[in-house]
């Protein structure tokens, strides 16, 4: 069996896709059933978080593994597997390890080194144990991964080389003034009580907000989560819980909105939000023009009938959507003939030409037309506009009463709030533009060097494992052959005392131990380099191991590991 992961993150998929593909809690336990009882899987874990799915499993065939995990995802996800193949990505065996680790170092998050990653990593580990989907591999692999997170932040700074995904759009909301600052005095509204909201409720709580209001659908986790930031003796900080519903009322005393909820569908429509502006302020709220209005579209066209005027040669419905067209300009006039090229002219010069005397001109007076034009061309370096529109004033966007930070997967906010005025959104769309360029500490390369030496150990101490069934079996089989032994010789010597039975049987015991010591070790040693996997079948062969025994061994050790986790932590 070999691990395979089969997922799409930020770094292969536009937000758009990414939003699309979400899962749901009850999709992503569904999805971790159906991948175990998939021919190709034996255990399975699902990583889901605001910008990744991945699912991860132990398969014994790798191409089966992949069509059937990645069928298994666009199902789920609700995406066609068409539309989805392309951003997917693939890691297997080693590969897939070192993902996994690079991702619980926050070497793969949106926000470089950020640390929410291992909570969500722990989720995940624990859904897989809740539905005992999770073998020895989901659980080495998972808790190992956790331990590689913990080392990382540790042991080097790569805290520094980014933030939380929370404080990361905080500062893209302050935009470019000290957090602190921004913050100080406003009031903040929370939709949602899971752990990104829960974090955002107490870095705001942190930075200085005066007022803290949670919203959630289930009302006793709101209060529970405004219980905690009020007794936080470290803020000093005003905190409350509302019901879902009470969200409008309250988004016309917020001045800051963290939401991330597991809604499939908007919690904040542009509707609302430019009703909670407009009860703010007591001005009517519009869509910014600068942006093209509620639904991008070009800037109006300096005045005419649209293809009505008299004379106007141009069949304006048809190439007025045109990216840059201005009827009196140059793209107006691409590809014209030379007949329609000077009743355009006359056009604009508000001149009359009949079209139909112009079109009837000859192939000498086209030419002549076409070699001026195209000496005007050569000297300009252009067809000369005839007339050039009026410049269009560009208004001023108002300063922001209202900030809106998204942190939800599919997203909780209309992205037209980008478009009102009076407001800022950072998204998680926006997020990750503004991380593209985000510096990258030296920190980085110590933790890269950290994942590269756990992967290292992982492997070997798996390879190592892969063995250890079959020396149980070939040192069980040498404890038969002494019982055996034994047995005979007390049937030759009867009058065997029991002192002499315990000395002999001891001392053919240390003979058989010293005898397999150095073979054990050896082959332990061999098994855990790269490629050792061959000594196991090695060592059965050599020593004539039922291969029955040996798969016993095995499912008596997953036996005991499973009932280990089914008690919990001691």
């Amino acid at each position: 069996m070999s691990l395979l992961v089969v997922g799409l993150s930020h770094r292969s998929a536009p937000v758009s896709v990414l939003e699309r593909a979400s899962l749901s809690p009850d999709a992503q336990l569904k999805l971790l059933q159906d991948t175990v009882a998939a021919e190709p899987a034996a255990e399975a874990a699902v990583l889901a978080t605001c910008n990744r799915i991945e699912l991860y499993a132990d398969v014994d065939k790798f191409h089966a593994g992949v069509a059937e995990l990645s069928t298994l995802l666009a199902q789920h996800s609700g995406v066609g597997l068409d539309e989805l193949t392309p951003y997917l990505y693939v890691h297997y065996e080693d590969r897939a390890v070192h993902h996994l680790f690079s991702v619980a170092c926050g070497l793969d998050s949106m926000v470089v080194g950020e640390g929410q990653i291992l909570g969500q990593l722990k989720d995940s580990l624990a859904s897989a144990q809740e539905l005992h989907t999770a073998g020895r591999l989901m659980n080495d692999l998972f808790q190992q991964g956790l331990r590689v997170g913990k080392r990382a932040h540790s042991e080097t700074g790569i805290d520094r080389a980014g933030q939380s995904l929370v404080t990361f759009g905080l500062e893209q909301l302050a935009a470019g003034a000290e957090v602190s600052t921004w913050a100080r005095g406003r009031r903040a509204l929370v939709i949602g009580a899971g752990s990104m909201s829960s974090l955002a409720a107490a870095t705001l709580a942190r930075v200085g907000v005066t007022e803290v209001v949670v919203a959630n659908r289930t009302f006793d986790r709101a209060e529970r989560l405004a219980r905690i930031l009020g007794e936080d003796e470290n803020t000093d900080v005003a905190a409350r819980a509302v019901p879902i519903a009470s969200v409008p009322a309250e988004l016309t005393r917020a001045d800051v909105v963290v939401s991330c909820t597991g809604a499939t569908g908007l919690v904040l429509t542009a509707e609302a939000i430019a009703a909670a502006v407009e009860g703010r302020t007591g001005e009517p709220v519009v869509f910014d023009e600068e942006n093209g209005g509620r639904t991008p579209s070009l800037r109006p066209l300096p005045p005419t009938s649209l293809g009505t005027d008299e004379g106007c040669p141009l069949d304006l419905s048809a190439v007025q959507q045109q990216p840059g067209f201005s009827v009196m300009g140059e793209a107006a006039v691409a590809g014209m003939d030379a007949a329609t090229l000077e009743q355009h002219a006359a056009w604009v010069d508000n001149a009359s030409v009949d079209r139909r005397t112009a079109g009837r001109r000859g192939p000498e007076a086209d030419a002549e037309l076409i070699t001026a034009l195209a000496a005007t061309a050569a000297t300009l370096g252009r067809i000369p506009e005839r007339r050039r529109p009026e410049p269009v004033a560009t208004p001023v966007r108002p300063a922001p009463v209202l900030f809106l930070l998204d942190l939800a997967m599919p997203r909780d906010v209309d992205a037209a709030a980008h478009r009102l005025a009076g407001v800022r959104l950072v998204d998680i769309e926006s997020l990750a533009e503004a991380s593209a360029d985000a510096p990258m500490a030296t920190d980085v390369d110590l933790v890269r060097r950290i994942v590269a030496d756990e992967v290292a150990a992982f492997g070997a101490a798996q390879r190592a494992a892969h063995i250890t069934p079959t020396v149980v079996a070939l040192r069980s089989m040498a404890a038969d052959v002494v019982a055996n032994e034994m047995a005979r010789l007390e049937g030759r010597l009867p009058g065997l005392d029991d002192k002499h039975r315990a000395e002999i049987t001891q001392t053919v015991r240390r003979v058989v131990d010293k005898l397999l010591h150095a073979p054990t070790v050896r082959v332990k040693q061999l098994a855990a380099e790269p490629g050792g996997a061959g000594y196991a079948d090695a060592l059965r062969t050599l020593f004539d191991l039922d291969q029955e025994a040996v798969a016993a061994v095995s499912r008596a050790e997953d036996s005991t590991e499973k009932n280990a986790e089914n008690r919990g932590p001691a």
